[in-house]
């Protein structure tokens, strides 16, 4: 095969080819951002459970997303370092934070420099200008104040 023998220039495939590769590049690169934008959905969806349940007032449920035992009345016991009734004193209508009327997951992430067990969700409550920090363990979903 010589030069002249060559095949045709197929300017439609090249075409396809450089679209394909486009296309290609740009899904990789909304895939990653969206994991990005998303990478602590799943400590947010729990906080929100966790306030939402506040918020109608249902404390059980809240003390259950807290410690992610939905089944917490069958055995008490378990959480002797955070009893129920604390629990009620903290986060019912008398705690720091009050009657929960509205709130908003205002942002997510993990201390600097560290590789972290869990996620910290700030929580604006109540429009208040001091923001509920909670701290979700990654591995089982538990709740409790932020150490930061």
């Amino acid at each position: 095969m010589t030069l002249l023998d060559a095949k045709q220039y197929d300017e439609a495939g090249a075409k396809r080819r450089r679209n394909l590769i486009a296309g290609t590049v740009v899904a990789v690169l909304l895939i990653g951002l969206l994991a990005w934008v998303f990478r602590y959905y799943p400590e947010e969806r729990v906080v929100d459970h966790f306030f939402a349940a506040l918020q109608k007032q249902d404390f059980e449920t809240a003390y259950g997303i807290y410690w992610h035992d939905p089944d917490w009345r069958q055995h008490p016991q378990n959480y002797k370092q955070y009893p129920f009734n604390e629990f009620y004193t903290d986060w019912g209508p008398g705690g720091e934070w009050g009657v929960i009327k509205q709130y908003k997951i205002y942002a997510s992430g993990t201390p600097k420099g560290e590789s972290s067990s869990g996620v910290i969700v700030e929580v604006e409550v109540n429009q208040r200008a001091e923001h509920a920090r909670m701290w979700v363990q990654k591995s089982d979903k538990t709740i409790s104040p932020s150490p930061y």
